[in-house]
């Protein structure tokens, strides 16, 4: 089967390297897909993007036309594209698996710099400050962490947690509390976000938790405690997020996504003016780590991703089971 693969980076090309031992005839762009991009899917009965290729259903029903059958996202969310729109079509969707411990890993790392002032130490020795004021810590032993999401990266993030002593809250009305490791406690949403010293997001985004975090809930939370957002930046109102800070509700976040991260995420925009203030406004505080959608990146994940976008074009060409397959 021939297919045309879109977004492919470098670190991506051994992988596609593979593609004939998987029966598929691949060809490589490093662009987005676009309207203006159609001719490249020509011949073509499967597709493999990235999350920067918005596929709304206009788009689909261009590819529809030129006889894609299949698209597979090189990624675990796939709210670029409008599964829906493609279902009525009969195109088939799928989108990447790969293990949670790159994110769950990234999450704890990021707790423990906000908790040990991490970038405020190392933005002072970089022009020889070694001073500890103002540096005192706090112990993770000694906190209560919120985990909103129970599916493999939050429950990875739970074992993570576990060797550091820590009492854990986890909120998952999908998921049955009984299926919990022993050492967690499950809790209503609001009563967690009133009791955890750390709050972290663990949860897809869909249109009816934009914004879970609002203004009214940042409220709810200790006052001083910590935000740690690695799944998705529209769960968070970053408007609210701002304003918490400022005020000293929050007491520090570590960002790995935010709204409005397009075309800012894994962009080098060198001199550029770049028109996303909020962006630019929160990861000046100190108290604030952010970093460019990076918790996914590692090299036995980039692996997966290109690994379960083959095996997903290959069992849709076979017509055979695929666990890959988006079922709405």
């Amino acid at each position: 089967m021939k297919i045309a693969a879109f977004e492919v980076k470098n670190f991506e090309d051994r992988d596609f390297a593979c593609a004939a031992s998987y029966g598929l005839e691949v060809s490589i762009s490093r662009e987005k897909l676009t309207m203006d991009r159609l001719s490249l899917v020509q011949g073509c009965e499967g597709i493999s993007i990235l999350g920067y290729s918005v596929l709304d259903a206009a788009l689909l029903e261009e590819l529809k036309k030129a006889g894609v059958k299949f698209i597979a996202t090189r990624t675990i969310g796939f709210n670029h594209i409008d599964v829906k729109a493609a279902n009525k079509l009969g195109i088939r969707v799928s989108n990447a698996h790969y293990s949670p411990y790159n994110v769950a890993d990234f999450t704890i790392m990021l707790m423990l710099m906000l908790l040990r002032k991490a970038k405020i130490s190392v933005i002072r020795a970089l022009v020889n400050d070694f001073s500890l004021d103002e540096m005192c810590g706090r112990e993770l032993r000694s906190m209560t962490v919120g985990v909103i999401g129970a599916g493999k990266i939050g429950r990875a993030v739970m074992q993570n947690l576990s060797g550091f002593g820590c009492k854990i809250l986890a909120y998952d009305p999908f998921v049955d509390p009984k299926t919990l490791p022993s050492f967690v406690q499950c809790a209503a949403l609001d009563d967690l976000l009133k009791n955890s010293d750390i709050l972290t997001l663990h949860i897809p985004y869909t249109e009816e938790n934009r914004h879970l975090l609002s203004r009214e809930r940042l409220n709810m939370m200790k006052r001083g405690a910590f935000l740690v957002n690695t799944a998705r930046g529209d769960l968070v109102d970053t408007d609210a997020l701002v304003e918490a800070i400022e005020n000293g509700q929050i007491g520090g976040a570590g960002i790995d996504t935010i709204e409005q991260e397009e075309n800012v995420c894994h962009v080098d925009l060198g001199t550029q003016i770049v028109a996303k203030r909020d962006i630019f406004y929160l990861k000046q505080f100190p108290n604030v780590i952010y970093t460019p959608h990076q918790a996914f990146f590692t090299e036995e994940a980039t692996s997966a991703m290109v690994e379960s976008a083959l095996k997903s074009l290959e069992l849709f060409g076979k017509n055979q089971p695929n666990p890959y397959e988006i079922k709405l």
